[in-house]
């Protein structure tokens, strides 16, 4: 098979966007969190994400977020086109700071929770999620 300099520029390209595509991502995901956040340092304890630690359909992903005293609660999923999935408000008389839901996840991912709690501070978990088949068109 003899390569042209057309397609070696095309297979050099393909390879970069593959290399640069994970990065641009998690920089959106990374810009989501900064704007939740404000900047703000996170604790690693005080939110309780659960997620199926492997997913045979992304389509369909059930996640449950609990944390206690919390006033909002952000879900994203970081290596999805869009990483906002949710974020969930509690007023005052809320009975359980809690929520769940089923996401979609374009394929293996982290999934990101972020709790604002009442006193201003900041709670995170995550959560590594095997997908085998694609959610978002993959």
């Amino acid at each position: 098979m003899e390569f042209t300099r057309r397609d070696t520029l095309a297979l050099g390209m393909g390879a970069v966007a593959l290399t640069v595509l994970p990065f641009r991502a998690n920089a959106a995901a990374d810009d989501a969190i900064a704007e939740f956040t404000g900047g703000a340092a996170m604790a690693d304890t005080g939110v309780t994400l659960t997620a199926p630690e492997i997913a045979e359909n992304g389509n369909t992903v059930p996640i449950a977020v609990e944390a206690e005293g919390a006033v909002a609660i952000m879900v994203l999923a970081a290596g999805n086109p869009t990483p906002g999935v949710a974020t969930f408000n509690f007023g005052e008389l809320a009975g359980a700071h809690s929520a769940s839901t089923r996401i979609r996840l374009a394929g293996t991912q982290d999934v990101i929770a972020i709790a604002k709690m009442a006193d201003g501070s900041f709670a995170r978990a995550s959560s590594n999620v095997k997908v085998t088949i694609g959610g978002c068109g993959g």
